[in-house]
C-alpha cells in the first residue's frame, strides 16, 4: 500500500476510498467543542509587521440539517444501541451545538469502526468538555467490553490565573475492536534515582552496571540440591539446574565471594549478575505526564496551534501496531500522526479538509524524510483540466491551494470577507537582505480584465508592497498584459528563480494555471517560509523503544 494524504471531508474520504478492516490503528484528533477557532501564526520570517493568522478550522458547531443528516445515517446504519443513545441524548442535552458535534463524531465513528482489523484498535483524542458523552458514543460502537483504557495526558502546566482548579490534561479514550488486539507492552525507564541505588556494580567489561541477585530456591527442589565449585546447596536448593549454572559461569554472569587470596569464600553463597540493560521497567500506566507539550522553542514545532509531540503518537503506535501495519489519522492536521508512523515503520493514511493542512503536511514530510519519501495525495489538483474544476467548484479553495502551491500563505486562511483585494502573500529577500512581503490576487472565474490588475496596482501601492502576482485560471488579455508591465520592474541584489532578466523582476505579474503545470513559477527573488521548516528525521530513534523481558534463563 502506497502512504495517503486524502483532501476532503473525512466522511466521504472514508465511505469512498477506505476499504473493510483494512487499517491496524486509529488515532483521531477532533476539533474539540470548545467554541474557538484555531489559528495558525505565520509570523514574518524578521519579526516585523503584522502575524498573518491562517485560520486552521473553527470548531463551533451549530445544529441544522447536517447535523440532522448525521443522526438519519446512524439510524440507517442499523447499531440499534447507536441509535438509542444519539436519541436520548438529543432528548437529554436538546439540539444545540454540542449534540451537532456530539452527531458529527457518531456518525465517522461508525465508519471508523468499519475499516479498523479485527485486531485493530482505536485511539480518541479529546478534552474533558466532550470526553464522558464520546466515551458513550464509542460504548455504543464498539461495546462496552471493548473499552481498554482512559488515558490521562498532562500536557501542561498549572495557571496561576486559572479561576477554578487549572486545566492541565487531555483525555485518550483507547478501545479496540476485538478481544484479541495488537498490544507491544510499553514500559518506564528507569529513574537516575533507582538505576544509582540498584545497579552500582561495573565490572568494566562493556556489559555495563548490573545487580546481584539471589540463586537460591525458594522451594524445596531435591534435584538442585548440588555443590557447585566447592558451594554447598542452600537448605531448598540452587534455583537452576547444572546445565544453566555452567552456561552462567562461561558467560560470567555469576559473581563469586572470595577471600583475600582470591580463592572462593564458601561460607557465603554466588549471586546472579542482572545488567541494567536487559532488565525492562515497570509496565506504563494511564497517566502520562512525562510527555511535554510543543512549546515555542521545540525544534518540531511548526506553527500549528493544537500539534502534538510526535513523542507522545510515538507512545501510541508502537504500543498499538507492528512495523508495516497501516495507521490512520482521518483528522491530520499538521500530520503528527503520520509523521511518527513514517518514522517508525508503519504505513500511514491522513485526510483532511482543508488544502492548508494537506500542503502543510506535504511540506513536513518531504524536509522531515526527503523528497523522495513515497507517498500519494488524492483530492488536490493533479494537472490543469482538474485545477480548473476546483477554480469553478470551489473557489474558496481554489485560493488556498493555489497560493500554497506558488510558495505564499492565503491571506487569514482565505476566510471570505475582509481581504481588503489580497488573497494571498509570500516573504522574500530584499534589495538588502531583509525579509519583505509581497501579496498575491486569484481570480478563479473565466471573466478576467484589465481593471482586476489594476486593483490590485492599487492595493500594492495603498499598502506599500513592491511585489504583486496576479493568479488567473483564464488565460489573460493582451489588456491585462499591458496594465501589469506598466508597473515596471523591480531590482535587487540577490539572485532568484529562473526567467528573469539579472536582478529585475516584474513588479507585478500575471501568472497562470497552464503555466503552473507546464512546471514554471513566478519570477520572484528567493522566498522565505513563514512557517517554521520540519526538522530532518532519525528513523533510528524512537521514544518508546521496544520493550525488553529481561534475562533468559
Amino acid at each position: 500500500m502506497t502512504n495517503r494524504l486524502y483532501y476532503g471531508d473525512n466522511l466521504d474520504v472514508l465511505r469512498a476510498h477506505i476499504k473493510d478492516e483494512s487499517v491496524d490503528l486509529i488515532y483521531l484528533d477532533p476539533p474539540f467543542n470548545s467554541n474557538a477557532s484555531y489559528n495558525i501564526l505565520f509570523k514574518s520570517p524578521s519579526g516585523a509587521g503584522a502575524d498573518a493568522s491562517i485560520e486552521a478550522f473553527d470548531d463551533t458547531w451549530e445544529w441544522g440539517p447536517t447535523a440532522s443528516g448525521a443522526l438519519m445515517d446512524i439510524t440507517a446504519s442499523g447499531n440499534h444501541k447507536l441509535h438509542t443513545l444519539m436519541q436520548a441524548m438529543k432528548t437529554a442535552i436538546g439540539e444545540n451545538a454540542m449534540m451537532a458535534y456530539l452527531a458529527m463524531m457518531a456518525v465517522r465513528l461508525v465508519e471508523l469502526h468499519r475499516v479498523l482489523k479485527p485486531t485493530g484498535s482505536l485511539y480518541l483524542h479529546c478534552d474533558p468538555t466532550a470526553s464522558h458523552y464520546l466515551k458513550l458514543v464509542l460504548d455504543a460502537v464498539f461495546g462496552q467490553d471493548m473499552f481498554r483504557n482512559e488515558i490521562t495526558w498532562k500536557r501542561t502546566n498549572t495557571h496561576n490565573d486559572s479561576k477554578t482548579w487549572s486545566k492541565v490534561s487531555d483525555i485518550i479514550l483507547f478501545y479496540s475492536k476485538g478481544k484479541d488486539f495488537t498490544w507491544n507492552t510499553p514500559r518506564e525507564p528507569h529513574s537516575e534515582d533507582y538505576k544509582a541505588s540498584k545497579y552500582r556494580s561495573d565490572d568494566e567489561d562493556g556489559r555495563g552496571p548490573y545487580q546481584l541477585d539471589n540463586m537460591t530456591s525458594p522451594n524445596p527442589r531435591p534435584n538442585m540440591m548440588y555443590d557447585w565449585l566447592g558451594f554447598p546447596y542452600p537448605p531448598m536448593g540452587w534455583r537452576y539446574q547444572t546445565e544453566t549454572m555452567q552456561r552462567l559461569h562461561d558467560e560470567g554472569r555469576i559473581w563469586y565471594p572470595t577471600n583475600a587470596d582470591g580463592s572462593y569464600n564458601t561460607s557465603k553463597r554466588p549471586r546472579l549478575k542482572r545488567y541494567l540493560n536487559e532488565m525492562a521497567g515497570a509496565v506504563m500506566g494511564s497517566i502520562w505526564t512525562d510527555i511535554p507539550p510543543i512549546n515555542s522553542q521545540a525544534q518540531e514545532r511548526l506553527g500549528y496551534p493544537t500539534q502534538k509531540p510526535r513523542a507522545l503518537l510515538e507512545r501510541i503506535i508502537a504500543a498499538s501496531s507492528n512495523p508495516g501495519d497501516v495507521v490512520l489519522d482521518p483528522f491530520c492536521g499538521c500530520g503528527t500522526a503520520v509523521d511518527a508512523a513514517q518514522k517508525l515503520g508503519r504505513k500511514w493514511i491522513g485526510i483532511d479538509v482543508t488544502h492548508l493542512a494537506i500542503g502543510l503536511i506535504e511540506k513536513r514530510m518531504r524536509e522531515g524524510y526527503g523528497d523522495d519519501l513515497p507517498f500519494e495525495t488524492i483530492g488536490s489538483p493533479k494537472d490543469l483540466a482538474s485545477a480548473q474544476r476546483l477554480a469553478a467548484d470551489d473557489p474558496h479553495q481554489f485560493q488556498h491551494w493555489i497560493t500554497l502551491a506558488l510558495g505564499g500563505y492565503p491571506w487569514m486562511g482565505g476566510k471570505k470577507g475582509g481581504d481588503k483585494g489580497v488573497d494571498g502573500y509570500f516573504y522574500y529577500v530584499g534589495d538588502d537582505g531583509s525579509t519583505r512581503t509581497g501579496v498575491i490576487s486569484v481570480k478563479a472565474g473565466n471573466n478576467v480584465n484589465p481593471a482586476m490588475v489594476r486593483d490590485l496596482g492599487r492595493v500594492m501601492e495603498r499598502d506599500g508592497h513592491d511585489l504583486g502576482v496576479f493568479v488567473c485560471a483564464a488565460l489573460p488579455t493582451k489588456g491585462m498584459n499591458e496594465e501589469a508591465n506598466s508597473h515596471g520592474l523591480f531590482e535587487t541584489h540577490f539572485g532568484g528563480s529562473t526567467g528573469r532578466v539579472g536582478n529585475r523582476y516584474p513588479k507585478l505579474q500575471l501568472f497562470t494555471l497552464a503555466e503552473l503545470f507546464q512546471g514554471r513559477r513566478p519570477q520572484l527573488p528567493p522566498l522565505v517560509s513563514a512557517n517554521r521548516k520540519a526538522a530532518r528525521v532519525d528513523v533510528r530513534a524512537s521514544h518508546q523503544p521496544d520493550a525488553q523481558g529481561g534475562l533468559d534463563l
